[in-house]
């Protein structure tokens, strides 16, 4: 019924402008409104044959490319050495000697400070003229004349003094030792805490040692990149002291517990550190590598036509723009990767996309060139 109507009216149009241009233009009758409205609408040659955009738009385009994109989690950090001990004294004494350098790379088991050891050389010196006596008395009770005897409950005694003895010499060596601080480990002392003649109590802080041959750097990063994390991913951080200069390491420990405050999981990178320019407690600024792609797909960022959330590329297929939505990945310097919607084949337009709808056909005015690396 509707064509019907339809049909009514054009011809019903028809007539009119017949009717007009036989009788109309000869007595000089003006233009049915009808008629103005029926030409005005009506496409010229030219649009049809252009799809109504008045002939080709002119565009420029580029090739989609081809190249390696890297995600990256960037955060901050702090320097801390490998391993790392405040030296301290373990007993109560007047410092000796010093025998170390501030700064000095020392060697495990070496002697670093000496506390007068005059009164406990004497214990020792006691202890074991004590154990000589205890020893001979047990010697002479077991070389008795045969016909002679002497009571079992009397060498039992000799023999428990003479135990005792060896275990009193045992404690006093021990406590000589200990005036006798040594590095549990190599690595190089700090500053000196204590000077010569100075009455140190245990748990006196003498010096530090670091072992900075290797060192840590811990950060955090989101817990969105959790599935990400691996003992080995690449590492690279910097810090202003040093300039333009990068450090470069290497993941070593993933925290198993998630900061439920922070939402963050803890990370330990560890840093060859043979001219030990990194110090612990140095603040420094990391970058991981979560992730990198070689073969990723990079358009313009100008070729973007964004729509409120979605993003959309016009690519030229058949002489017309074709507009195809795409999903985005990483944003890099003037360009960005696209994940889906493109092939490496296909050409994007870059310019002139304000006047472009769908489908439209277009003119290639210029062909960019995207970089290769």
């Amino acid at each position: 019924m509707r064509t019907i109507s339809q049909l009514a009216v054009l011809a019903l149009l028809g007539g009119i402008g017949t009717a007009w241009h036989v009788y109309g233009e000869q007595f000089g009758l003006p233009r049915p409104l009808a008629l103005i409205g029926l030409e005005a609408a009506a496409p010229t040659a030219a649009q049809r044959g252009s799809g109504g955009g008045g002939g080709p738009v002119g565009v420029a385009v580029a090739p989609v490319r081809v190249g390696a994109v890297v995600d990256r989690a960037e955060s901050v950090g702090t320097v801390r050495a490998r391993d790392a001990v405040t030296i301290t004294a373990k007993v109560t004494g007047i410092v000796q000697s010093i025998r170390f350098q501030e700064g000095q790379r020392v060697r495990e088991g070496e002697v670093l400070l000496d506390l007068d050891a005059a009164a406990l050389r004497a214990d020792v010196d006691q202890a074991r003229a004590q154990l000589d006596d205890a020893r001979s008395q047990l010697a002479r009770a077991r070389q008795l004349q045969p016909g002679q005897s002497i009571a079992a409950q009397r060498l039992d005694t000799l023999e428990a003094a003479a135990r005792q003895a060896e275990g009193r010499v045992r404690s006093a060596q021990a406590r000589l030792e200990e005036l006798r601080v040594t590095a549990p480990f190599a690595g190089r002392v700090g500053l000196r805490q204590v000077s010569v003649g100075a009455l140190v109590q245990p748990g006196t802080v003498v010096t530090t040692l670091d072992d900075i041959s290797r060192v840590r750097v811990e950060f955090s990063v989101p817990e969105v990149f959790l599935a990400r994390l691996q003992a080995g991913s690449p590492v690279v951080a910097r810090s202003a002291a040093f300039g333009d200069r990068r450090f470069t390491g290497a993941v070593a420990v993933v925290d198993t517990r998630i900061d439920a405050n922070t939402r963050t999981v803890r990370v330990i990178s560890e840093f060859d550190n043979a001219d030990e320019a990194l110090k612990p407690g140095l603040f420094m600024t990391v970058e991981m590598v979560l992730q990198q792609r070689n073969d990723a797909l990079l358009v313009a960022e100008e070729a973007l036509d964004p729509l409120g959330d979605r993003n959309f590329v016009y690519v030229i297929r058949d002489n017309r723009a074709r507009r195809v939505e795409i999903r985005i990945g990483q944003r890099l310097q003037g360009e960005v990767e696209v994940l889906s919607g493109v092939a490496a084949t296909d050409l994007v337009v870059v310019r002139g996309i304000q006047r472009l709808r769908n489908d439209a056909p277009v003119r290639v005015t210029e062909t960019l060139t995207r970089p290769t690396s």
